[in-house]
């Protein structure tokens, strides 16, 4: 006869055991609940993006800016001699007269230092990602921390962030950069950590805090509240992601407003760069090359194209991506 275990009898009047729950197995199904909507988010708002024609002509735009970029380290290190191509030191030996006009080992020529334009070209076109991509960064994690704790606590906290940022816009900010240049040597990193502070309190911050208040009132964060969540994780876990898709728009402007500000300040010769667009516009205007017309126009032209273009195509590409992020912008079929 088979008498059951003392694991296997039950207790008159003793409730069942609850279910175990693997919390690391619901955990692992969160994160792929999580990545499959985020990539069919991303799907949709590729989609969307792809389908406008000035999202699409400035991202090709952007692209082959990108690839100029990476193409004067391998130029200099493969095919060009530092002494001919360098964009400071080079000096074209093989040219009598300078600024030489373009030729085929100088296919924009030469400015009035010797120097090969095509490389100043390539070269300056690194330098101006890495300022308005950084610039971008510390704009959007400033302007996203004040908006969403702005929203989130209201009061003084919120009168102190938007006065501020109310100063800031009253400022003009290539004004207030010419007379930070002059009281304090300006380079690559520390203009774009000022252009960033600038649009991080600024307003950028305002918009990013009116997102964040229509945010606030949602039922998750009331739930997240009355579940005992912290402040901070109510801040940085359910308000701030959901201002990213805001955020990533606002890079795209200030992107270009960091390129402009840049070109401005190294045509004024203000900013301790090596090589620049701007400075390319500079050592023109200083031998007196601007006034010549069209005959020097190497000189000018490729430097100012390339400005207007890279600005262009990043300020198209954030309204590209306003179509993503409002989606009643989008056209729609007839």
């Amino acid at each position: 006869m088979n008498l059951p275990t003392p694991a296997s009898r039950a207790v008159p009047g003793a409730s069942p055991e609850p279910p175990r729950v693997d919390l690391g197995r619901g955990r692992f199904r969160l994160m792929q609940a999580r990545t499959r909507l985020a990539l069919r988010s991303f799907e949709s708002g590729w989609t969307v993006f792809v389908e406008s024609r000035i999202g699409l002509v400035s991202l090709i735009t952007i692209v082959v800016f990108a690839l100029m970029a990476l193409s004067h380290p391998i130029l200099m290190a493969t095919v060009w001699d530092a002494e001919t191509y360098d964009p400071v030191t080079g000096y074209a030996f093989d040219e009598t007269e300078q600024p030489a006009p373009p030729s085929w080992r100088h296919p924009l020529g030469t400015d009035p230092l010797g120097r090969d334009v095509l490389s100043q070209l390539l070269s300056s076109t690194g330098s101006e990602f890495i300022l308005g991509i950084t610039a971008a960064l510390v704009t959007v994690i400033i302007a996203t921390t004040v908006g969403a704790v702005a929203a989130y606590y209201g009061g003084l906290i919120d009168a102190f962030f938007m006065r501020l940022a109310d100063l800031i816009i009253a400022l003009p900010s290539i004004s207030l950069l010419i007379v930070l240049s002059a009281l304090f040597e300006l380079n690559l990193f520390y203009l774009a950590l000022l252009i960033g502070v600038l649009g991080g309190f600024g307003g950028t911050a305002i918009v990013l805090k009116s997102q964040a208040l229509s945010i606030k009132v949602k039922p998750y964060i009331e739930a997240a509240r009355v579940a005992g969540g912290s402040q901070f994780r109510i801040i940085f876990v359910h308000i701030v992601p959901n201002l990213l898709p805001l955020s990533l728009l606002y890079m795209m402007f200030t992107v270009t407003s960091a390129i402009f500000a840049e070109a401005v300040l190294s045509f004024l010769g203000l900013l301790d760069l090596r090589m620049s667009w701007g400075i390319m516009i500079h050592t023109a205007n200083a031998g007196g090359y601007l006034l010549g017309g069209t005959k020097y126009w190497w000189l000018v032209i490729p430097a100012g194209a390339s400005i207007s273009l890279l600005c262009s195509a990043f300020y198209l590409a954030g309204r590209a991506l306003d179509e993503v992020v409002n989606p009643r912008l989008s056209r729609r079929d007839d």
